[in-house]
């Protein structure tokens, strides 16, 4: 049985019981979110045995790829019960590679709990999780994990994360530690509010005992920084502790509530998943002070009112057996089977729990549904009775990294890009698309491992073989030269022959100009009808240059030509016009133009120097950098890269910032590539083509 914050079992309570409540467990990866969720089901009684990350065997990992990768790859809900309270528990992926899942989850949550590891060297992987927290007034508690196996000092763990955290953090118990020990583990926990201590028992609820000495000053010093940080937001806590009054315990808790709710504070609870230390206690803190779902609904735009239906979705899947199946939580009054949300219809109406989809008479307000076969809905979507409504979700994030895909039997083209289109549903910060320059199809997602997956979902799911390859960069060419060419064709058949001759005057233009055709004949050289045949033909000499790659930013003039009055056609004149390019083209200086982005890359200001050095590894420019604003403790790089270095960078990025750093990106403008480099891109382009 997980170690209890009391020292009997939990019983049904006689209360009025609590509407349903949601927490998400959130935190960077390897912290033990789903080896705490193995224990918050074991503690309620939901579970009899834990799984174990192990022996792919945990309810959150239910899916074929987490559990190969021993990672959590998607969100999964888990209902149970609490001393006669409905929770849904949401288990969150930690890799930020798919923290879209983990910023979808907190959106409906009522509170987040943030799962992190005592090592304080590594808080600055959870700072971009607190900052989308804080940004959408999200309220969170923090969890330090792991603390059975650790001999860091919990003071510098809470230290580090308060160097990171907007809101101020409050200590809700201080460890105590067995000194005999070598290792001075951590033997049990001092509640600071009811100001009782409690030792863990392995496999038993905890057991009531005296605060030992060697922590009352200590317990004393945490619980008047306790009542100093709720008196910011409470004057008349405030004139109490001026005149040394001692607080009420349950004017404490009140506050502790009311200023989760409104996320002013963040309290800190410390334990093991792993030996369900502390599990008990953190259920109690949720129990008593995780906000009532109107506080989320409220932050949604939403105001409950138990005459209408409101849903909002937080995630949707495809699935075999019920079409697009959509994860909601009820914002705002109950729904049922027949129920329509605009122009869908409501049927098979279910609980979640992991991959088990349980059949629901009725949803109430504050629970989280499951609704198949959807034909309208989307991640995002705020819908009741009358259909979608103004929405307040934030966009997905921005995609940082690509790979090419390309099918391997004849024919799937059309059913991947059906596929692909159910992926983005899936996951909203995937995208894909045809690249403009190069025609190559293109998959963007948050990193390697994120593409990875989602290739191995499109051949589980949907029988595809794909082969990823390298994105191709959309490289161009121009001229340096103005030059005059000219181009004849003549063709003699047993009838009709082909006739056209067409010259031209070919000049470079300024960067970003792109093509200009004009025209200056006289005296009748070339009819007027055939003009545009060699405008046409033009165009297409120029989508393939010398160097093997489109042309532009060039002007050509039509200045001369002949024709023949049987011969002539718009066919022989295209044909003019593309040798008369060609030949131009040969002997114009022709030069290799790449594209380059403009990227702003955000990185924690210890990690700075580094990232310099890698924009100019990957020659890119520096044009400046700041402190990211609202971001304390972060700098903003401004720079320009060629495109294809920053294919890859996040990758290199990520490894240099503790996972931490991004960047966003756009096309900035093409510029000029010489020496042993474009020979390079050259040759390499012949290559493929051959």
């Amino acid at each position: 049985m997980p170690s209890s914050a009391s020292s009997t079992s939990p019983q049904p309570t006689t209360s009025p019981a609590h509407p349903p409540r949601v927490a998400a467990l959130i935190g960077p990866y390897s912290s033990g979110k789903t080896s705490l969720l193995e224990s918050l089901l074991a503690a309620t009684g939901r579970i009899h045995r834990k799984g174990s990350i192990r022996d792919h065997n945990t309810v959150g990992d239910y899916n074929a790829e987490s559990r190969s990768r021993e990672m959590s790859t998607e969100l999964t809900c888990a209902q149970t019960t609490y001393l006669g309270e409905e929770w849904h528990f949401i288990d969150c992926p930690g890799s930020v590679d798919f923290a879209q899942d983990a910023r979808e989850a907190a959106m409906i949550c009522d509170v987040a709990i943030v799962v992190v590891e005592p090592d304080p060297s590594r808080v600055m992987t959870v700072a971009p999780t607190l900052k989308f927290l804080d940004r959408n007034r999200i309220p969170h508690l923090i969890f330090i994990n792991k603390t059975d196996h650790t001999s860091f000092r919990l003071q510098d763990s809470f230290d580090a994360l308060q160097s990171i955290s907007e809101r101020p953090l409050v200590i809700r118990e201080i460890p105590i530690r067995d000194m005999n020990s070598p290792d001075e583990p951590i033997t049990g926990f001092v509640d600071i509010v009811s100001e009782r201590t409690y030792q863990y028992l392995e496999g038993q609820p905890s057991k009531l005992i005296a605060m030992p000495s060697t922590v009352a000053t200590r317990e004393s010093q945490t619980r008047e920084g306790l009542l100093e940080a709720l008196a910011d937001f409470d004057d008349r806590l405030l004139e109490q502790i001026l005149e040394d009054q001692n607080p009420a315990t349950e004017t404490i808790y009140e506050n502790l509530e009311r200023d989760l709710a409104n996320d002013l504070i963040v309290p800190v609870f410390f334990g093991s998943g792993e030996h369900d230390h502390g599990i008990i206690r953190l259920l109690k803190a949720l129990r008593h002070e995780a906000p009532s779902s109107d506080v989320c609904a409220h932050r949604l735009g939403i105001d409950p009112d138990p005459a209408q239906t409101v849903l909002q979705i937080f995630k949707t899947a495809h699935l075999s057996h019920a079409g697009r199946f959509c994860f909601a939580r009820i914002l705002s009054g109950q729904i049922k089977n027949g129920d329509a949300l605009g122009t869908d219809k409501v049927s098979g109406l279910c609980t979640l729990y992991a991959d088990k989809h349980e059949k629901l008479d009725l949803g109430t307000t504050g629970a989280i549904v499951g609704l198949p076969r959807m034909e309208k809905l989307r991640t995002g979507s705020l819908v009741s009775s009358d259909g979608e409504m103004e929405t307040l979700w934030p966009d997905p994030l921005p995609p940082l990294y690509e790979t090419g895909l390309a099918v391997t039997k004849p024919g799937d083209d059309v059913k991947l890009t059906e596929a692909l289109r159910h992926l983005c549903e899936q996951d909203r910060s995937i995208s894909f698309g045809h690249h403009a320059s190069t025609g190559q199809l293109v998959l963007a997602g948050q990193g390697d491992i994120h593409l990875q997956c989602a290739m191995a979902h499109l051949a589980e799911h949907y029988h595809l073989e794909i082969t990823p390859t390298p994105v191709l960069t959309g490289y161009l060419e121009t001229i340096r030269k103005p030059v005059s060419a000219r181009g004849r064709y003549k063709k003699q058949t047993g009838g009709h022959g082909q006739f056209g001759d067409a010259a031209i005057e070919l000049r470079p233009l300024a960067r970003g100009d792109g093509f200009e055709f004009s025209e200056h004949i006289v005296g009748g050289a070339i009819p007027r009808q055939y003009i545009s045949a060699v405008e046409k033909g033009v165009r297409d000499g120029l989508r393939s240059g010398s160097l093997g790659f489109p042309v532009v930013d060039v002007a050509v003039k039509l200045v001369d030509g002949s024709f023949h009055a049987v011969d002539s056609s718009d066919q022989a004149f295209q044909m003019a016009g593309r040798i008369a390019i060609g030949e131009a083209l040969k002997v114009a200086g022709p030069v290799l133009l790449e594209p380059v982005d403009k990227c702003t890359i955000s990185i924690p200001s210890d990690f700075t120097s580094k990232a310099q050095r890698l924009v100019s590894t990957r020659r890119g420019q520096i044009l400046g950098f700041n402190a990211k604003d609202g971001w304390q403790g972060w700098d903003e790089i401004d720079v320009q890269m060629p495109t294809s270095e920053t294919a890859d960078m996040v990758t290199e990025l990520r490894s240099l910032t503790q996972g931490t750093g991004f960047f966003t990106r756009s096309y900035s403008h093409m510029q000029e590539l010489g020496g042993k480099q474009a020979d390079a891109v050259v040759s390499a382009h012949q290559k493929s083509k051959n």
